[in-house]
């Protein structure tokens, strides 16, 4: 068997495969652990984003949220601009 046989019967085999999986329903726990990581891509940099706006607010003088809530907002952004790019690459 040469080389190019070897490869198509692989490269057959592999379209079949994938033929199978896209028929396929997802099972649940596919669907959790997709969900799973759209939560974690949007919740991390809000969390993030309120820990070092909680910090660089406590170094200024006085009472002041104003590096929280902007960082908060940027962390929203961001986490809504991770989950846009996944849902983009992986569907």
């Amino acid at each position: 068997m040469t080389y190019r046989d070897k490869l198509s019967k692989h490269t057959r085999r592999d379209i079949e495969r994938l033929k199978n999986k896209a028929s396929r329903p997802a099972t649940w726990i596919g669907i959790l652990l997709y969900g799973g990581t759209l939560g974690l891509l949007f919740v991390v940099p809000i969390v993030a984003g309120a820990y070092l706006g909680r910090w660089l607010d406590t170094l200024a003088s006085g009472y002041s949220v104003r590096w929280t809530v902007s960082l908060i907002v940027l962390g929203i952004t961001v986490g809504g601009y991770n989950v846009f790019r996944f849902l983009r690459d992986h569907t």
